[in-house]
């Protein structure tokens, strides 16, 4: 036997090996096992990928997994999960690939083409003459009575008669070993990214035996919808401009649409980064709106435009519509696709394809009976405990019932329901799914699978990506085999007989290319999120650094020696609203227990809107809505931050303080993590420049609280007080090097406000952010100043005529009526005032504001 059956005597501890299958006589007949044939033998595309798990023991296997799990996390993989598990759920897959021969899969490479031509056809016509209609071919309440039927869209023409552009179909194995359609995807085909993504960690997980099984590679498919989106653009000239329209960060596959689009090289653009002007379709960057001339959409059908189609969108493009009759942009798929991938229109597929095709269908469909004709519907009730029930069109819903499962008076209910609005349900038959080799809890089991296929337009076709994304159910007798019902997923390996093409997605032509120093111009939405990715990324760092001063000067053992030089930081502290809704920081600075449990919350509270906690959230929300503009090291760092503060042992076993400090430290280091990765790794084009003056912004506010709280106190000259300054401004050391002494009052503002050469410092900021804005195209295109601008050169040229030996000839107590604090005042009170002026020029494209504007996804500021 390939493994030991459970049995069997068990191998002893010390080698452990891999336990075989465990599979019951019932399952076995009622289910195709994928992994061996009736005699009990491997199947022989299988012996591969078996011979290598020999080899290892259960520890190894499991080894395979965890670096799985671990690998996913590390490239952020999610799915979201609409339930109590909420956003960003991580992606699962199984070490263990599924495996296809090449004959097998010739067979279904020709029935998938078949149908994506006779879906295509289907759509063609009934955008068109439906001629199907008038010849009786097909009941008109297959078109005219489906809400997924948009008839504003019929009579438009479509490039290349294709409206079918992707395609994508869920494929189940019967017991009898057939394949069975039991669902088409022809509007929005999801997960090609994820099964390219499952393939990149089994290829490093399992290297050896990918190679030597002579696996296909998936890089030709992806190479194949490029030329074939490319070919969609409606202006013959230049290179097309080609973007991914995306519904956002909480639809379910976001991951995936943030991924193909930075693999294939397009722009992610959610319906606000797209206007409709003289009906065509642009971009909205920074230097101005660009032609779009092809948009691969992952919006609903009915959700692209709310002039013409639903009103109520939030997610389309006003004047989309018409932008397309104009034929000035191209979509895929097209609008009205998702009409074909009804239940219902299943039940007169193989009539449509002998009369369209003039074949029978390759690959049938699981059986399907439309409730809307009379002699179906009376079968289905007679039949109903054998039966699933569906919303026969998808626009109605996803509703499902199993037969089986409805008790008496359910299924009295039920048919009284349907007999109602009988068009409105098809039944199918229940599938019984094949079952496939799955890794869990130290043995290979069998789980039921089903295997989602993928097709793209050809000029004279369709091509099949030779491997698939394959779903696993939760449990053996799970009816549905779902993601969103705590499914997994598998690689697919599709074999070759022959040697494998080394294909990639670099194009092999010699065509002299156009040389450049940056890609297009970047999006204003995009823009946005990297300046409050840099503001987020250094409030969370100054606080860190302002915190861990505190809790290091109010520590017992200091016996509050230290309170008086305590104040300032508490009072920086307060006016950043770190330390929220306290009136009075010398009341609290007398109250040790309550101090320390303020300043944990200031940490960890997710609650509280200016903890370290909040902003390490908002930088990671953020992360993703950056998912194609940030790199995997980026991620990883960011995934990290949050586990930083998981690592806090809450309530803490030992000392609350020692661990905290702990843990602002480590959250210290990550940040420097992420500001190198940015400084040394990103181009300084119009990303790094929003991305570094959003981090410059939120350093000024910071530096100029921890000065002017430092001069409004009593002890403005302390030596001891002026330490800790120098250490939340991280410039300890460049003082002790230019001065032998103690810290003296003038001589640490000089250094933290006008030295342009420490990057902690003031003056260093508005140099910064100057040099940036000279590079911005509404800077330089503009004849006069604009208003950020203004407000920049001002503040700038005041600083620099600030005066900060002044303080040393002033008196004790008067520190907070100098010029200097005056200026520090004004300075802070700027910040809000250019971070309007930059969100009216370069985000909004308005000129109407309010104050501290932040992603649409985030919360507003607290400040």
């Amino acid at each position: 036997m390939i493994f030991q059956s459970q049995s069997s005597t068990t191998a002893s501890p010390a080698t452990p090996r891999v336990v075989a299958p465990r599979v019951d006589a019932p399952d076995a007949a009622r289910h195709y096992d994928e992994l061996r044939d009736d005699a009990g033998r491997v199947r022989a595309h299988y012996d591969q990928v078996i011979t290598d798990l020999q080899r290892r023991d259960a520890a190894g296997v499991k080894r395979l997994s965890d670096t799985a799990r671990r690998l996913l996390a590390e490239r952020g993989v999610t799915f979201n999960v609409y339930d109590d598990k909420g956003m960003d759920t991580p992606w699962t897959m199984d070490p263990v690939p599924f495996v296809i021969s090449s004959r097998e899969w010739e067979g279904i490479e020709k029935a998938m083409i078949q149908r994506a031509t006779l879906l295509n056809t289907i759509l063609t016509d009934s955008y068109g003459s439906q001629q199907l209609i008038r010849r009786g071919d097909m009941p008109a309440a297959m078109v005219l009575a489906q809400p997924g039927y948009l008839r504003p869209c019929h009579g438009i023409k479509v490039p290349n008669a294709k409206p079918l552009q992707v395609y994508g179909a869920d494929i189940a194995r019967a017991p009898d070993g057939r394949w069975w359609v039991i669902s088409d995807r022809t509007q929005i085909p999801t997960g090609a990214g994820y099964a390219l993504e499952n393939r990149l960690i089994t290829s490093r997980l399992l290297p050896d035996v990918f190679r030597d099984a002579r696996v296909r590679r998936l890089a030709g498919f992806f190479r194949q919808m490029q030329q074939s989106l490319a070919a969609l653009a409606p202006r013959p000239a230049g290179e097309p401009r080609v973007v991914l329209l995306t519904p956002g960060p909480y639809n379910e596959t976001y991951f995936e649409q943030a991924y193909l689009a930075r693999y294939l090289g397009y722009t992610l653009v959610e319906g606000e980064d797209l206007t409709v002007r003289d009906d065509r379709v642009y971009l909205k960057t920074l230097s101005g709106l660009e032609p779009v001339d092809v948009i691969l959409r992952r919006v609903d059908d009915d959700f692209c435009d709310p002039l013409e189609l639903r009103n109520d969108s939030m997610l389309g493009v006003p004047g989309l519509v018409r932008a397309v009759r104009a034929g000035n942009v191209s979509l895929a798929n097209a609008l009205g696709s998702g009409l074909a991938e009804a239940p219902a229109m299943m039940a007169f597929l193989p009539g449509l394809c002998r009369k369209l095709l003039g074949e029978n269908l390759l690959m049938p469909s699981v059986a399907t009976w439309w409730c809307g004709q009379e002699r179906p519907r009376g079968e289905m009730e007679k039949n109903l405990d054998h039966l699933v029930i569906k919303s026969a069109f998808r626009a109605r819903g996803r509703e499902v019932h199993f037969g089986e499962g409805l008790s008496t008076a359910e299924r009295t209910a039920f048919i009284e329901r349907m007999r109602f609005a009988p068009d409105r349900w098809a039944a199918q038959e229940k599938m019984t799914f094949s079952t496939a080799p799955t890794w869990e809890d130290g043995h290979l089991v069998h789980k039921p699978i089903s295997v989602r296929v993928y097709l793209v337009a050809t000029a004279d076709g369709y091509m099949v990506m030779p491997g698939a994304l394959t779903r696993v159910a939760a449990t053996m007798d799970s009816p549905l085999v779902s993601m969103q019902k705590g499914g997994s997923s598998k690689d697919t390996w599709v074999l070759s007989d022959g040697p494998v093409e080394n294909v990639t997605l670099l194009t092999t032509t010699r065509t002299p290319v156009e040389l450049r120093r940056i890609g297009h111009n970047l999006g204003s939405r995009v823009a946005n999120h990297l300046y409050w990715l840099g503001r987020y990324a250094e409030r969370a760092e100054s606080s860190a650094r302002l915190l861990r001063s505190t809790l290091i000067r109010c520590s017992p053992e200091s016996g509050m020696s230290e309170t008086p030089l305590l104040l300032p930081l508490l009072e920086a502290l307060r006016s950043l609203r770190v330390l929220d809704d306290v009136a009075d920081t010398a009341v609290l600075a007398a109250q040790q227990e309550q101090l320390e449990a303020r300043l944990l919350q200031a940490v960890f509270d997710p609650e509280h809107p200016s903890s370290i906690r909040s902003s390490v959230t908002h930088i990671q929300r953020i992360g993703i809505l950056l998912r194609d503009r940030i790199s995997v090291d980026t991620w990883r760092v960011i995934s990290q931050l949050s586990d930083a503060l998981d690592a806090f042992d809450h309530p803490p076993s030992i000392s609350p303080m020692s661990d905290t400090l702990n843990v602002l430290t480590r959250v210290i280091l990550e940040l420097a993590s992420f500001h190198g990765l940015a400084k040394e790794n990103m181009t300084r084009a119009q990303g790094w420049m929003f991305l570094d003056t959003g981090h410059r912004i939120e350093r000024t506010t910071y530096i100029c609280e921890l000065l002017r709280a430092g001069l409004c106190s009593a002890d403005a000259e302390n030596p001891s007080l002026l330490e800790a300054i120098l250490e939340v401004g991280d410039s300890t050391i460049t003082y002790r090097n230019r001065y032998s002494l103690l810290p003296q009052l003038a001589a640490v503002y000089d250094l933290l406000m006008l030295d342009e050469l420490n990057p902690r410092g003031l003056r260093f900021q508005f140099e910064r952010i100057e040099q940036h804005f000279e590079l911005l195209p509404r800077e330089q295109n503009s004849a006069i100043l604009t208003p950020a601008m203004r407000v920049l050169l001002e503040n700038s040229t005041n600083l620099q005529l600030c005066d900060p030996t002044e303080l040393a000839r002033v008196e004790p107590g008067t520190w907070a009526q100098t010029q200097v604090a005056k200026l520090l005042t004004q300075l802070i009170e700027a910040m809000p005032a250019l971070n309007d002026a930059l969100t009216a020029g370069y985000f909004a494209h308005s000129t109407i504001s309010s104050s501290e504007s932040e992603p649409a996804a985030e919360p507003t500021p607290t400040r």
